[in-house]
This record gives structure tokens, C-alpha cells and sequence, in this order.
């Protein structure tokens, strides 16, 4: 394509499109599902804010950005929007249960709505500019992650590296940017643009929440700095020292641009049902629907054999956890304590249990192994199969390959409502019925309102 001569590619495309999205009429569809991505962040947020670690990132983020600020930080207290973006992003990750999705193989929500609602506090938005830069943050990460791939997901956290152009796109939606400063953002923030899966071999599990408060840092910084004049990669994605080329791309480039207009991105994605990594949860779902269907007594199971794609071990690896970071990675861990207990809560993953007795005893007999006949269908199908022999020879099977919160099975209001309390048993029930109100609000407010920031009471009390 030629505009006054000159070759428009791919990246232009996109940023042309996230340029028009607050000049959008949204339709109904994503301004409520804009809403529950709020409410999922929210959700998530609230979760880790009790967590010792989420002090650590508070403390890491008001290090590194003294200056004062009124953006509150989830668990109570406020700073810079900067340094309240990086806090909120990491704490929003700590448990495991930010939205995620399949093909792009990232979480976009902490990367969108952690910069848009941090830099709404210091900039008057309307409804309609802070509904696009949701939009737009949840755009831009899913597309780059689609181009990228399957191969560079299996060597680099895609939350860090395509997450890091969602933040910049977000970011520069609420700043205000045109299709060219866009375009800059993006291309600086490629540039910035890492996230290694080492830490999985070394067991430093502790620091994924880094990664997408770091590519939330790094996006806010892209969106500035393009703001001030500074240019960025044009060709960010495409080019022959871009991302795709140099960071294991295999992805379709098509994905930057393809059918822009035509869905928004942020309507593809899964909204976790339990607090453990998304890789693990079709075995989790094929267990559950063998726990509905039969009524089973831990004690009378001789074995559990599962099959899984084989993807999935690359990161859900942890053969027994030996600390809490390392218990959504365990698929032994979460089967035997979903089998035991017939549910898998947050407080399993954060305050394990990990030498109950009767929890190394189930696990003893719990082997999991990958199919290469499921590896075709990953990443958009995650096929695994459960089979529970019992002692007295009988066998229980069940097949899942979609998971509950995907969007051919999503969550409702009610359920999301529900979830909310679920994940934060602790909660008053005055604070979680402001957070879901504040939340469902949005998408019945007028897009030419001025956009209301939530009270600070309901990111909790220091």
C-alpha cells in the first residue's frame, strides 16, 4: 500500500488504526467486555496485594520512582503513576490469575489497563480515550504475540516483550498521540522489548512478575519519549534486525494488520477459572469433570496418568514445588490437591501445604507426560487427557482441549461477580460490590463523559 508515494507497511497500518480507535464508535460487545477486563484486573490485583511480594514490588517501584503521586497502588497507599503502572502490573500477576491468551500466548490486561489506569490520574481523559486505550493496549500486545509465535513464546515471555508494545500503545492512547508519535512509541519500545524464560530453569520464579512490570515501565517511558520528539524503528516487528527476526519470530506477519476494524482483539481472550499457570488447565478441567461426574475418594486411586501437549511442560515444568512461587507450575501439585480437596483455591498455591502427607502420597502415584499427537493443535487448542485407575481396576477418563473463560465458553457477569469474591475471601462485601459496580458502570457511562477514576479505597487500605 502507497500513501503520497511512499510504501505504507504493516507497523504503519496498525498504529494508523490504534490512532483512530478514541475517533471510534465501540459497540456494545466491547465496551462490556472492556468492563470485565477491569473487573478481572481488579480481581487479580486485589489477590496478590496480601502477598509479602507484593510488598517487595511496592518497595522496588517507590526505589525507583521517589517522586510523589496520587495513583494508588493495590493493598493501599498511592505514588507516581510511573511507579504505581510497574507496582499494580507485578502485583496484578503474583497469583496467576491476570487474563491471558491462547495464540498470542501473553496476559494483556496487566499491560493495558495497569499504564492507562495509573496515567488517568494525571491526565483528564473521556470514557471514550480511556476505553481505547484498554482497546488499543490489548490490540497491539495480542497482534505482535500472534506475529511472533509459537517459537519465540517457547524462548521469551511474550508478556515482556509484545506486552511491553501493548503498554506503549495504551500509554500513548492516553497521552494522546498521533499515527506517527504511535509509531515512534512503538518502535523505542520494541527496542526495550525482553523477557527470558530462564528463570523457569533456574527456579527464580519469583521474578515473572517482574517481567510484565517491567515491559509496563519501559512501554510508559516509549509513549514519553515519542511524545518529546524521539524517533523510534520503523520496521520494529518486520525489519531484518526486528523483532521477529531476532527474537525467534515464526508467527505470521499478516497478524500486525490483518482485518484491523474487523473484531477487537480484547474479545479473544481467557479469563483464568483457577489460580495456576494457563498451560495446566485443560488437565485441571478433564480432573474436575471426572470429580463431577463421580464421587471420589482420594484413597482408592491406584494411579493418574496424564497426557499433555507437549508445550505445555516447557513451562509448567516443576516436577514437586519447594516454595509457593513454584506451585502454578507444578501440574502434580495442582492435581493432587484438586483430587484431595475437589477444588484448587488461591490459598493452595499461596500457603501450600507441600509435605502433607497425604498430598506426596497422591502425587507418588501421578505421572504426567507429553503427547506429540497433541502438539499440532497448541497454541489455539491444548489438548490433554486424564485417566484415573482405582484400585478396585476401575477406570475414569476425560479429554479437554478448551478451557472455561476461553471465548467460545466465557465467563458472565454474575460468574465474573462471583470470581471477584472468590479469589478475595477476605474482602468486605461494601468494597467488593463498589469495585463490581465501578467496573460494570463503564460501559453504560457516555463516551463523551469525562472518565472517573475508581476511589482509592478499592485498591485496599495501607
Amino acid at each position: 500500500m502507497k500513501l503520497n508515494g511512499k510504501m505504507i507497511g504493516a507497523e504503519s497500518r496498525l498504529c494508523a488504526y490504534i490512532a483512530s480507535l478514541p475517533q471510534r464508535d465501540f459497540v456494545d460487545a466491547t465496551r462490556h467486555r472492556v468492563s470485565q477486563a477491569l473487573l478481572d484486573w481488579f480481581t487479580a490485583g486485589c489477590s496478590g496485594s496480601s502477598l509479602a511480594a507484593a510488598s517487595t514490588l511496592q518497595q522496588l517501584a517507590l526505589q525507583l520512582i521517589p517522586a510523589e503521586g496520587a495513583a494508588p497502588i493495590f493493598g493501599g497507599g498511592a505514588a507516581h503513576p510511573l511507579a504505581t503502572a510497574l507496582c499494580n502490573a507485578g502485583i496484578a500477576h503474583l497469583c496467576e490469575i491476570d487474563d491471558a491468551h491462547r495464540t498470542a500466548m501473553l496476559h494483556p490486561g496487566i499491560v493495558a489497563i495497569s499504564p492507562a489506569m495509573a496515567l488517568s490520574t494525571t491526565t483528564p481523559l473521556s470514557n471514550q480515550r480511556f476505553t481505547a486505550a484498554i482497546v488499543a493496549g490489548y490490540e497491539v500486545a495480542i497482534r505482535a504475540g500472534e506475529a511472533l509465535g509459537g517459537e519465540h513464546s517457547g524462548r521469551f515471555h511474550a508478556t515482556a516483550t509484545a506486552g511491553t508494545l501493548g503498554a506503549a500503545a495504551a500509554s500513548a492512547t492516553v497521552l494522546g498521540l498521533d499515527a506517527d508519535q504511535i509509531h515512534h512509541a512503538l518502535g523505542i519500545a520494541a527496542t526495550q522489548a525482553t523477557g527470558l524464560w530462564q528463570f523457569v530453569d533456574d527456579g527464580a520464579h519469583e521474578a515473572k512478575a517482574l517481567h510484565p512490570a517491567f515491559a509496563v515501565r519501559n512501554g510508559i517511558a516509549a509513549a514519553y519519549a515519542a511524545k518529546l520528539g524521539y524517533p523510534g524503528a520503523r520496521d520494529f516487528m518486520s525489519g531484518s534486525r526486528g523483532m521477529h527476526a531476532l527474537l525467534h519470530g515464526n508467527g505470521d506477519l499478516s497478524c500486525l494488520d490483518k482485518d484491523l476494524g474487523v473484531t477487537d482483539r480484547i474479545s479473544s481472550t481467557t479469563i483464568k477459572p483457577w489460580p495456576t499457570c494457563g498451560q495446566l488447565f485443560t488437565a485441571i478441567g478433564a480432573a474436575q469433570a471426572i470429580i463431577d461426574e463421580h464421587d471420589l475418594d482420594p484413597q482408592f486411586i491406584e494411579s493418574v496418568n496424564v497426557s499433555i501437549f507437549p508445550q505445555a511442560l516447557r513451562i509448567a515444568k516443576v516436577d514437586w514445588p519447594s516454595k509457593p512461587a513454584e506451585t502454578c507450575f507444578s501440574g502434580r501439585y495442582c492435581l493432587a490437591v484438586l483430587l484431595t480437596n475437589g477444588r484448587l483455591a488461591l490459598d493452595d498455591m499461596e500457603r501450600p501445604k507441600l509435605d502433607n502427607p497425604d498430598l506426596l502420597a497422591l502425587a507418588a502415584r501421578i505421572t504426567i507426560a507429553p503427547e506429540p499427537g497433541y502438539a499440532s493443535a497448541f497454541p489455539d487448542r491444548r489438548p490433554a487427557t486424564v485417566t484415573i485407575t482405582l484400585k478396585n481396576g476401575k477406570v475414569l477418563s476425560a479429554m479437554r482441549d478448551k478451557r472455561q473463560g476461553d471465548p467460545e465458553a466465557p465467563f458472565n457477569w454474575e460468574q465474573l461477580d462471583a470470581r471477584l469474591r472468590d479469589f478475595n475471601p477476605g474482602m468486605p462485601e461494601t468494597r467488593a460490590s463498589a469495585i463490581a459496580g465501578w467496573c460494570e458502570a463503564l460501559q453504560h457511562s457516555p463516551a463523551n463523559a469525562r472518565f472517573s477514576n475508581p476511589e482509592k479505597d478499592l485498591f485496599g487500605t495501607a
